[in-house]
């Protein structure tokens, strides 16, 4: 069951605006790169900051523009294997169960040409909004943490992907 406290009330009752920008207004560019697996293009990943150089403990959005076709099951099952990965102390049994649930939730499958933007919210959470809309506001902080580590973290899987997000790419 999920926790009612993790995933806010129905959208028109969510006190974010319609798009993500509305959260970032001055967020620019930092950078940004291809994510692929045994050569086949996953998704396009955007960092987006108000400030320059990166502040991972600012609010930012990471934009992920999809090139395939993925199920929320299969997203929610890769990012919990990377949040495992990278956690220096692995959370318990029922916290990852709760992210789980909290994630399949939040997420939806991606076609093709979708995006999802993950907006941080230091101290709070983030949001997930898709092109059109706002998907879920997650009251989380250690699992929004968790979640943008797997691009951000200096042992992230993708240290190109890492470092072109960054602007710090050669």
């Amino acid at each position: 069951m999920l926790c009612a406290s993790l995933i806010s009330a129905p959208l028109h009752a969510a006190p974010a605006a319609g798009h993500w920008r509305d959260e970032l207004p001055a967020a620019i560019r930092l950078g940004g790169g291809e994510l692929r697996w045994f050569g086949f293009r996953i998704y396009h990943a955007t960092l987006w900051a108000e400030q320059q150089p990166f502040q991972p403990q600012r609010p930012f959005a990471l934009q992920l523009q999809y090139h395939r076709n993925i199920s929320r099951e299969r997203l929610v099952d890769t990012s919990l294997d990377e949040i495992r990965r990278l956690s220096r102390k692995l959370p318990d049994g029922a916290t990852l169960n709760r992210w789980r649930n909290t994630l399949l939730q939040a997420f939806t499958d991606v076609a093709a040409g979708d995006e999802l933007i993950g907006v941080y919210r230091p101290g709070q959470g983030m949001r997930l909004y898709d092109q059109r809309q706002l998907l879920a506001e997650i009251d989380d902080a250690a699992l929004a943490q968790a979640f943008f580590a797997i691009w951000l973290d200096e042992r992230s899987h993708d240290q190109g992907l890492r470092q072109q997000l960054l602007g710090s790419a050669p």
